[in-house]
């Protein structure tokens, strides 16, 4: 918004669940705890936040107050939610609190695909505006979730500016490397990646690299979790044969992907579509399960056999050791991966929002254009 539109659209940014109630700070504290330590939790714990749909289905039930006192002070032209459990209600209150003509909503919806793991709260029936991320996430919610047609358009990744502006040329990649990370540039990189919060298989992963160390060395993220850290750091140092390089939480992303030639990652929507905006192939960890949200990414690669998914170390090692064979199996999965990438500009959304907004703008008072984003 910044970027487009200077300061002629004001924005304010909530992070509505944790600041707005106990009940929903807990949800996903809760949530966080499950990715670390029980993926297979998420099933019920998925099932639970279901209800939502019908406790939300007309008000906001947990964290009504905060919320309403942001729209009555802030009194924005646009509510723009990008999480599955802040549509439903939250539009409702929005528009009974400025009025019907004075306020627009939208959604962005991050799924790549529809199914088991695409949450009803991601659909309110009366949103004004629904971005999708692919068309078989727009399909999905139009036939299974009765969202009206003419409200939905796929616009693909919603990825910050920074992610199209840094691209690094193929001097700038070699000198980050070998400069930036230590690494040696005639070796394939496999990027261990984590989610923000630290959840991760590192210590089971980086054995079965280190056993093809002579092709393969290791980039590993450990988002914020310092005792994860602390230990990879310290089997990188007890293991010298692999090259490997350790980060923490780090906003770098971007350039990892660029620089790798293949990811671990569990189903993240956004892990996953930098990956594939850089043509980065996945690797879906599933250890101890895969949540029902991470299914639905999983499935849209695999279903084009553009992805690799495992489920222990042994999958890893039967996976790596058939592409030290059979180098072209790797090619052929690198090819299918690049393909699936997305060619749209992000901008275009940022515009369909604003023009969207501008319908709840009163022209006799010229106020700045407010959005909330959620």
């Amino acid at each position: 918004m910044r970027k487009l539109y200077g300061w002629e659209v004001e924005v304010r940014v909530e992070s509505m669940l944790e600041d707005s109630s106990p009940v929903t700070r807990f949800g996903v504290n809760l949530y966080n705890f499950i990715q670390r330590h029980f993926p297979w939790l998420h099933h019920p714990y998925y099932l639970i936040i279901e209800l939502l749909s019908y406790l939300n289905k007309d008000r906001v039930t947990f964290g009504h107050k905060y919320y309403e006192e942001v729209v009555r002070n802030y009194r924005p032209h646009l509510v723009f939610s990008v999480h599955d459990c802040l549509n439903r209600g939250y539009f409702q209150a929005a528009r009974e609190i400025l009025g019907e003509d004075n306020v627009r909503c939208a959604t962005y919806c991050s799924e790549f695909s529809g199914g088991y793991g695409y949450s009803r709260n991601w659909v309110e029936p009366t949103v004004d505006f629904y971005i999708s991320r692919t068309e078989t996430a727009k399909n999905f919610a139009i036939q299974n979730l009765g969202l009206d047609p003419s409200r939905i358009s796929v616009r693909g990744h919603f990825l910050p500016p920074r992610v199209y502006e840094e691209t690094l040329s193929p001097l700038e990649r070699h000198r980050f490397i070998t400069e930036r990370l230590g690494l040696r540039s005639d070796r394939k990189i496999i990027f261990v990646a984590t989610g923000g919060t630290g959840a991760n298989n590192h210590l089971a992963i980086l054995p079965v690299i280190k056993k093809f160390s002579d092709q393969f060395q290791a980039l590993v993220v450990c988002g914020r979790n310092q005792d994860a850290f602390l230990k990879v750091t310290k089997w990188q140092r007890d293991n010298p044969e692999l090259s490997c390089h350790v980060e923490g939480y780090c906003n770098e992303m971007h350039l990892f992907m660029q620089v790798s030639d293949m990811v671990i990652t569990r189903g993240g929507t956004t892990t996953c579509s930098e990956a594939l905006h850089f043509q980065c192939p996945i690797i879906f960890n599933s250890f101890g399960g895969i949540m029902p949200q991470e299914k639905l990414t999983a499935k849209y690669f695999m279903q084009d056999e553009a992805a690799e998914r495992i489920s222990s170390p042994g999958d890893l090692e039967q996976l790596l050791g058939d592409w030290y064979r059979f180098p072209e199996k790797f090619k052929n999965l690198k090819r299918a991966f690049a393909a699936m990438r997305f060619k749209g500009d992000p901008s275009n959304a940022i515009r369909d929002l604003v023009s969207l907004a501008e319908n709840a703008v009163d022209e006799s008072e010229k106020p700045r254009l407010k959005v909330v984003g959620e």
